[in-house]
């Protein structure tokens, strides 16, 4: 039979009751994951003594199911007790003299999963196991990720700091690997991705990529890892700033590869200003370059321009504001549009006929004359006619004087062209006493359209001719033999309306004085056709097709 002495060291104390005095309070469920350390908090009471008050206190704790008399305890304060070679160094406990029975676990082992009970020894009377409440230990697999800290909010160009820690692991326990990766940290000292502190400096193409910290614990001869992947927000002021462009309400934009932009007039246009920047820039549309108080055409990235008029012509500036710092990039924009004629307008001096014609047009057109079948450009002169041309800025000038070849069937026009179009005017003349008048009407009289008109002219002329001769007859002068006829002139073309701004050095059609003498009766003959549409030609060649109404005499 075993003593009844040796029932109480028994492990298992089923026997033991729970004795006035002696109490522990300790958690009795604790889990750690293996590799990582774990603490628990545990005090404990007992009965004090003057005859024990002398001998040292010594505490205990034991795997549950062993033995005490035979078997190591996993922890104890007692230095002439020797602990279990599996737990030594990694199970300690706490001062016992402040009644702390707190035990510290470091570099936890699957083989340490089980149930530990605490003793205390003080003397001959004080010997007790605390079995009532005893200590549940378990050890999972290490699933516990690592911990980066960012020092400060990156900044691009700024130094900063990353720290990589394993929560779990502590002081004292086995060393700790490290290891940095991402596209980030590939061009650092590889010596400086193996610390637990990681410094480099981040650049805006560092936005948005991982970043992975990797630790690796050593358990039992064997490495557990274990890691966690971030992904940096850098913050950048912007930079390449793109301007994209839309026509006639198309929902695609196509980035511009130039700071120049020519636009049709009337066409409409949309443009898009990108920045590339964290956090995203404050994006508006200047006219010119942006100052201070300047008030923004647009306040978001985007400009619409519904009709594109010359007067929006000149710098439009994107600007970019950004905490880090502002851009901005400029385009230029210009306005293109076909020729619009003014004239031409003939006159008679010095026993010639002069005539002018002007267009405006962007880019600046060119102005010839077309004289029968042939052309008169540039600037030259000979006996029978002088052409001069002058260009300044979007206008256009050009002056003919005809000294010979002047008739009735005279075939004379003003032609202007530009890449974006082409417009022409002709002159008619018209024979009667008055005064060349210049009215200006639709140019492309081709085919049936110019004997219509040809033909209302003469019935005009013929209506004049035939009642001032009845008029002769009632007995006015007649005129004298000696007497030359005065030509007259129509011109017709293309009617477009034109800006405020005159041509340079154009100046009206000056009207000549009534001849000195005897009053003549004067009949006007004054033609206005209006073009109800014109549609830019298919042809350069080419006129558009007019519409005419109204046709208006006057007597006087």
């Amino acid at each position: 039979m075993v003593p009844l002495l040796l029932l109480p060291l028994l492990s298992g104390g089923s026997l033991q009751q729970q004795h006035p005095g002696y109490e522990l309070r300790v958690q009795e469920s604790v889990t750690v994951q293996e590799g990582l350390c774990v603490h628990v908090p545990c005090s404990f009471s007992y009965p004090w003594s003057w005859w024990s008050s002398s001998s040292e206190l010594y505490t205990y704790w034991y795997r549950v199911g062993e033995i005490m008399g035979y078997a190591a305890p996993v922890a104890s304060n007692n230095r002439n007790k020797t602990v279990k070679t599996e737990t030594q160094g990694r199970f300690l406990l706490a001062d016992p003299t402040t009644n702390n029975c707190s035990l510290d676990i470091r570099d936890a082992r699957r083989s340490d999963k089980g149930h530990y009970f605490f003793r205390v020894e003080r003397g001959n009377s004080v010997r007790y196991n605390y079995l009532m409440k005893k200590l549940d230990l378990q050890v999972t697999a290490l699933t516990e990720k690592p911990h980066i800290w960012i020092r400060e909010p990156l900044e691009s160009g700024r130094p900063t700091q990353l720290a990589c820690s394993l929560p779990g692991a502590c002081e004292g326990g086995r060393p700790l690997t490290f290891s940095w990766a991402g596209a980030t940290v590939v061009s650092l000292n590889p010596q400086t991705l193996r610390s637990s502190v990681l410094t480099f400096t981040p650049r805006p193409r560092d936005h948005g990529t991982s970043l992975t910290c990797q630790v690796q614990v050593q358990v039992q001869g064997s490495w557990v890892a274990t890691q966690r992947t971030i992904r940096l927000n850098v913050s950048y002021a912007p930079g390449n700033l793109t301007i994209g462009v839309s026509f006639r309400n198309v929902t695609a934009f196509k980035n511009l590869q130039t700071t120049a932009l020519s636009i049709l007039e009337g066409e409409a246009l949309r443009l898009r200003c990108e920045a590339d920047s964290n956090p995203p820039a404050e994006l508006s549309w200047f006219r010119g370059s942006p100052g201070p108080n300047a008030t923004p055409l647009s306040s978001t990235a985007i400009l619409e321009l519904p009709r594109v008029e010359p007067a929006q012509e000149g710098e439009v500036t994107c600007q970019a504001r950004h905490p880090l710092g502002s851009h901005s990039v400029s385009l230029s924009l210009s306005v293109v549009y076909p020729p619009q004629l003014l004239g031409p307008s003939c006159s008679w001096e010095d026993q010639g006929l002069h005539c002018s014609c002007s267009s405006r047009a962007q880019p600046a057109p060119s102005l010839r004359w077309r004289l029968w079948a042939g052309l008169l450009e540039g600037n030259h002169k000979n006996a029978t006619h002088a052409v001069t041309s002058i260009s300044e800025g979007p206008w256009t000038n050009s002056s003919l004087i005809l000294h010979e070849g002047l008739s009735l069937d005279l075939r004379l026009s003003c032609e202007a062209r530009n890449v974006h179009g082409a417009q022409s005017a002709s002159v008619l003349l018209l024979p009667g006493k008055a005064m060349p008048q210049a009215g200006v009407v639709p140019a492309a009289l081709g085919g049936a359209g110019a004997m219509a008109l040809l033909s209302l002219c003469l019935c005009l002329i013929s209506f004049c001719i035939v009642k001032a001769r009845r008029r002769q007859a009632a007995g006015r002068p007649k005129v004298r033999n000696d007497e030359e006829p005065v030509m007259g002139t129509v011109t017709w073309g293309s009617q477009e309306k034109l800006g405020p701004d005159r041509p340079p050095d154009q100046a009206p059609p000056v009207k000549d004085a009534p001849p000195s003498g005897e009053q003549q009766e004067r009949y006007y003959a004054n033609l206005s056709f209006y073009e109800m549409k014109t549609q830019e030609p298919r042809d350069p060649e080419a006129t558009s097709s007019p519409e005419y109404s109204e046709i208006k005499r006057a007597g006087k």
